[in-house]
């Protein structure tokens, strides 16, 4: 039962915040690409504050799994960085904790893109 809750928390919170989105796009005259840049510095922000961090812990993928997710991972890559190496960690941490996540959707992106017939529908 306890999984199926952490399961649901994921679904609602991920979901909230896609409405979130959705009502700034429809509401707004704010582009969906300004929209999501404020999403990741959101994240970044809330994340260099503490907040984001129990709430991901909290909502797990719900949190961590939309663009808000990614401004947290580079905001806590930054953080542990910058204890380890100092001053050149606020230039490296960001980039060492999101190269995994950067390039598992690069190789999914070309392993599409070389499955599937790009260019012009047919019809």
């Amino acid at each position: 039962m306890e999984v199926v809750l952490k399961l649901l928390w994921a679904f609602l919170v991920g979901g909230a915040l896609c409405v979130i989105a959705q009502i700034l796009i429809d509401k707004t005259k704010l582009t969906p690409a300004r929209i999501l840049v404020g999403f990741v510095v959101a994240g970044v922000i809330l994340g260099a504050v503490g907040v984001y961090k129990p709430f991901a812990e909290f909502a797990g993928a719900g949190a961590t799994t939309p663009l808000s997710g990614f401004g947290y991972l580079i905001s806590k890559g930054v953080r542990e960085a910058v204890d380890r190496q100092g001053l050149l960690g606020a230039f490296t941490g960001g980039l060492a904790a999101a190269a995994g996540g950067t390039a598992a959707a690069l190789c999914f992106g070309l392993l599409a893109s070389a499955i599937c017939r790009g260019g012009k529908p047919r019809g």
